[in-house]
């Protein structure tokens, strides 16, 4: 094998290679995004099962990233230090969770919620896993077109990634609607065990408890601060109008596509966090103002009264769910929206964006001076 040689990071990597890696990160993220949206829903039917088929369909894209990772380490190709570091403890943080997942699922039986610690150290692996491939990506990628769809198609992971645990929320919401409507998506023996570890009987309240059982004001906090936080990069790095607007496209896109392929196949149905579109529009939008710290105060105030615009327009439509075996449908909704905390969303995303603008600011004039592994041409670091 020519290129199996022991090497450092950061080392002139040949463009052939250089592409072949990291369309093995795109394969292995789309596997793993695959497996993801399906395990929700799965969980919203069936008790959980370690071996269920979404977490098998997941296991795959680990597997993939494992070997990319080795082969990053081993060889230095492709990746710079600060992206192998990054590849290297995301994926690690990412190994230690799944077995810590493992465990808290054998002593407390279901987990009622996404946002579990250890399914936040499985968020947070991926989170520094998709940072490195991002880094390594827009340093040694040579310019084009092509380095600015996988940027943005790498970006689009990434939000996935941090909006993921608010899938509890949008799948809960409709499963609610449809058990006040005489409908119930989830097996018996589901409903039975999750009655059992509440301490209740199979009521409204329990319902409640497994559906939406996290404060209502997270869901529209967490969206805006975190979700938006990750466009606000997208659109700096990628450095072109409509960046923000497209990587959110890219995702909600797939979230529309899968829903049908799960709802007709008898699985329970979600919200689609449409909104993210809208905030996409009004990240761009504010990046047409020149100065960073106008922007950013600015893009905080307007982005966060779209965003709860986008959210109101869809709670109004929340109401009943409908739709039958194979042929579920579910009306636009949202989880319930505390406009209050639009206050302190607002804060939290404007903390987030001036604090990008800082550090892209004083990286820049490093990366831009820094030797840096490139494929065959160099890539220029758009601002």
């Amino acid at each position: 094998m020519p290129y199996w040689t022991r090497g450092q990071a950061g080392r002139e990597t040949p463009q052939d290679l250089f592409r072949v890696l990291y369309i093995g990160w795109l394969v292995a993220f789309a596997l793993k995004v695959l497996g993801s949206a399906w395990d929700v829903s799965w969980h919203f039917k069936w008790l959980r099962d370690d071996l269920a088929p979404p977490h098998l369909l997941n296991s795959v894209g680990t597997v993939i990233v494992v070997a990319l990772t080795v082969i990053h380490g081993y060889t230095g190709y492709g990746v710079d230090k600060a992206a192998l570091r990054l590849i290297q403890w995301g994926t690690g943080v990412f190994l230690v969770a799944v077995p810590l997942d493992l465990i808290n699922h054998r002593i407390n039986g279901l987990d009622i919620t996404s946002w579990s610690p250890s399914h936040m150290m499985l968020y947070a692996g991926t989170f520094f896993m998709i940072a490195g491939v991002i880094r390594g990506w827009f340093m040694g990628a040579p310019p084009g077109r092509e380095r600015v769809v996988v940027l943005g198609a790498f970006f689009a992971f990434f939000l996935e990634n941090v909006h993921f645990p608010e899938q509890h929320q949008e799948y809960g919401i409709l499963s609610l609607g449809a058990w006040d409507d005489k409908v119930v998506y989830a097996e018996q023996i589901l409903l039975q065990f999750a009655a059992d570890q509440m301490g209740r009987p199979i009521d409204r309240a329990m319902m409640a408890g497994f559906t939406l059982p996290v404060p209502d004001y997270l869901y529209p906090v967490y969206a805006v601060v975190v979700g938006l936080s990750v466009l606000v990069v997208a659109r700096l790095l990628i450095g072109r109008f409509g960046a923000a607007t497209l990587v959110a496209v890219a995702y909600v896109g797939f979230r529309t596509l899968a829903w049908p392929l799960l709802t007709f196949t008898g699985f329970p149905p979600s919200a689609v966090p449409f909104f993210l579109v809208v905030a996409g529009l009004l990240v761009d939008v504010a990046f047409l103002v020149r100065q960073p710290a106008v922007r950013a105060v600015l893009g905080a105030a307007v982005v966060t009264a779209g965003a709860y615009g986008a959210l109101a327009a869809q709670s109004t439509v929340m109401g009943p769910v409908y739709g039958w075996i194979k042929g579920q449908e579910g009306l636009l909704g949202a989880p319930p929206l505390v406009t209050a905390s639009a206050v302190w969303a607002g804060l939290g995303l404007l903390v987030c964006w001036l604090a990008v603008e800082w550090i892209a600011s004083r990286r820049r004039p490093r990366e831009a001076a820094a030797p840096v592994p490139r494929a065959t041409v160099p890539a220029a670091v758009t601002p």
